[in-house]
C-alpha cells in the first residue's frame, strides 16, 4: 500500500487517542484566540507592563466565562428562574445533533468504502426538494403524509449519491469533483424551485423566496411539547446509527464496502463487483443524508429558505472524522458539534465572538486531518495502518 494510501486510512479511521488529543488542542487554541481578542482583554494592553497580572486575569476570566456560557447554552442552565429555560439547552443540542448524527453516519459509510462523499449539501438539498414538495403539495392523512416524505426525502438523495456512484463505475470519474460540481447544481434547482411559484413557492408570499411549511400532517412531532422544540429527528438520528451499525458490521452488503475500502483489487480478486460497490455505497451514504433532509424540511414550521441547508453537508464531514467512522463515534461527535451550535448564542450574549466555535471545529478538523502532526506535537508512535 502506498504511502498515500495508508495516511488516507489512517485519517478516516482515526484512533480514539488521536481524536482526543485534536480535540483538546482544538479548544486549547480557541480558548487562545478567545482570550487575546476579547474586547475586554484588548482595554487592557494599555497597561500591561505596568500591570500585567490584569491581562492575564482578564484574559483567564473569558476563558472561563466562555466555556460556562457554552455550557449554560448547551446542556443545562444553572442560572434559570424555571425548569423550562434550564432544560431548554440540551434539548437544542439533541434537536441540532440529529441532522449532524444523520448525515455524519452517511459521510463515514463513504469513508469505509474507500469514497470522499463531499457532496452532502447536494444530496441534502435534493433530499429537501423531495420532502418539501410532498409536505406541501399532497394532502394525506397525518403520519402517513409525514412517512411518504420521508422515504421520498430518501430517494431524491439516494439517487443523486448513486449517479455519483455510477460515474465513478462507468467512468472513472472522481467522487470529490463529482459531488463538488453537483452541489451547485442542487443549490440554484433549489433556489429556482423556490422562486417559482407553480413549484415551491409560498402561495401569497412575497420577500425573500420561501417554500409554505409544511404541512400539519407531514411535520415532526415535538417529543416535549410547544415549550421545546426537540422533536422525533433525535430518535430517527439513534435508529440510524443502530441502522448504520448493523449494515456496516454485521451484514453481507457491509462487509464486501468494507472489504472494497480496505483493498479494492483484493475485493476484485474475490469475485466483488467493486463497480456496482461502488454505486450502492454512494447511494447508500446519500440516504443517510437524505434522512438529516427530511429532518430540517419536515420540522421547518415556518417554510423554507435557501439557507434551509445550514451547512450541515459539511458540518457531516468533520462528524465522520471526529467519530472515527463508527456508529458510536459519529453519535458522540454529533452531539459535541450540536452542543456547539445550541450554545454559540449564549457565548455571543457574553462578548464571545461565536466565530471562535468556529475557530475551534476547523482546528479539530486540521488536526484529525493531519496526523504526522499530532504525532510530532505529542510524540505519538507512528500508527501501523495495514
Amino acid at each position: 500500500m502506498s504511502e498515500d494510501n495508508k495516511l488516507l486510512k489512517e485519517i478516516m479511521s482515526g484512533s480514539p487517542l488521536r481524536i482526543t488529543l485534536s480535540v483538546l488542542l482544538g479548544f486549547i487554541i480557541g480558548s487562545i484566540f478567545m482570550a487575546v481578542f476579547n474586547e475586554n482583554v484588548v482595554a487592557t494592553y494599555a497597561s500591561f507592563f505596568s500591570s500585567p497580572g490584569t491581562t492575564f486575569q482578564v484574559a483567564g476570566q473569558t476563558i472561563v466565562d466562555g466555556y460556562v456560557a457554552l455550557f449554560n447554552g448547551s446542556i443545562i442552565n444553572l442560572s434559570a428562574d424555571n425548569p423550562v429555560s434550564m432544560f431548554r439547552p440540551i434539548t437544542e443540542t439533541l434537536r441540532l445533533a440529529a441532522p449532524l448524527i444523520m448525515a455524519g453516519l452517511g459521510v463515514a459509510l463513504g469513508f469505509r468504502v474507500g469514497l470522499f462523499n463531499v457532496g452532502g449539501t447536494g444530496q441534502l438539498i435534493m433530499g429537501l426538494l423531495g420532502a418539501t414538495w410532498i409536505s406541501t403539495r399532497f394532502d394525506l392523512p397525518w403520519g402517513l403524509h409525514m412517512v411518504v416524505a420521508l422515504i421520498v426525502a430518501i430517494i431524491f438523495a439516494g439517487a443523486t449519491g448513486g449517479l455519483v456512484g455510477f460515474l465513478k463505475a462507468k467512468t472513472g470519474a472522481h467522487e470529490v469533483i463529482v459531488t463538488i460540481m453537483l452541489n451547485y447544481v442542487a443549490i440554484d434547482l433549489f433556489t429556482f424551485f423556490l422562486r417559482t411559484p407553480s413549484l415551491l413557492l409560498e402561495h401569497g408570499g412575497g420577500g425573500n423566496p420561501k417554500s409554505d411549511p409544511p404541512a400539519l400532517t407531514a411535520q415532526f412531532p415535538r417529543l416535549l411539547g410547544d415549550s421545546f422544540g426537540l422533536n422525533i429527528g433525535i430518535i430517527l438520528a439513534i435508529v440510524a446509527a443502530v441502522v448504520y451499525w448493523w449494515l456496516m458490521e454485521r451484514s453481507t452488503i457491509g462487509y464486501r464496502f468494507r472489504m472494497v475500502g480496505h483493498n479494492a483489487n483484493a475485493a476484485r480478486a474475490a469475485g466483488i463487483s467493486v463497480e456496482r460497490t461502488y454505486v450502492w455505497a454512494m447511494a447508500a451514504s446519500a440516504a443517510f443524508i437524505g434522512l438529516a433532509a427530511a429532518n430540517q424540511g419536515l420540522s421547518a414550521t415556518s417554510g423554507l429558505t435557501s439557507s434551509i441547508h445550514a451547512n450541515i453537508g459539511f458540518d457531516a464531514i468533520t462528524v465522520a472524522l471526529l467519530g472515527g467512522s463508527r456508529a458510536r463515534g459519529v453519535v458522540v461527535a454529533g452531539l459535541v458539534f450540536g452542543a456547539f451550535k445550541a450554545g454559540s448564542p449564549t457565548m455571543q450574549i457574553l462578548g464571545v465572538s461565536p466565530e471562535v466555535l468556529g475557530i475551534v471545529q476547523a482546528l479539530i478538523v486540521l488536526f484529525i486531518a493531519a496526523p504526522p502532526l499530532i504525532r510530532a506535537i505529542f510524540r505519538l508512535p507512528k500508527a501501523e495502518v495495514k
